[in-house]
């Protein structure tokens, strides 16, 4: 029998879990789910999405990261660049330039611990039912990094 599997949590690194935990908290409007002294649960992301947490680590980032976040921003909020403002003034740095800038611009961040994640503007929302793997993904979004 093949174990029933999902993603409950998507963990960060961090060796300062307070500013790490309060940037993303606000850059996504989540809230602050189960704190400990070296973890930190945030909001579930969408209604049966796993949890972004953050782990308590000792040692600094040194190389790029296997494993990052795309986000999806809605072109009707502003999209990748609105977004990428909001991260600016919670103390994230730009990574790269702004990439396809005539349709659906994405641009590749770095969160103030150096994490990389993509800010990416889509058309439409996603709705839940949407989530889940490169099969389950919106057209709209372009994939960036």
């Amino acid at each position: 029998m093949t174990p029933v599997m999902s993603v409950s949590n998507l963990v960060i690194d961090v060796t300062d879990l307070d500013r790490a935990a309060a940037f993303w908290a606000a850059l996504l409007d989540l809230d602050v789910s189960r704190r400990e002294s070296d973890w930190v649960d945030l909001a579930a992301l969408g209604a049966a999405g796993p949890v972004l947490s953050f782990q308590l680590v000792p040692e600094e980032k040194t190389i790029k990261n296997r494993l990052h976040l795309d986000i999806a921003v809605e072109a009707s909020s502003g999209g990748a660049v609105a977004a990428g403002r909001r991260a600016l003034a919670l103390g994230g740095t730009p990574a790269s330039e702004l990439f396809g800038a005539d349709g659906a611009p994405w641009q590749v961040w770095r969160d103030p611990e150096g994490n990389e994640f993509c800010l990416c503007t889509v058309s439409s929302p996603r709705s839940d039912s949407s989530a889940g793997g490169a099969a389950g993904r919106s057209a709209d979004v372009v994939q960036g990094y």
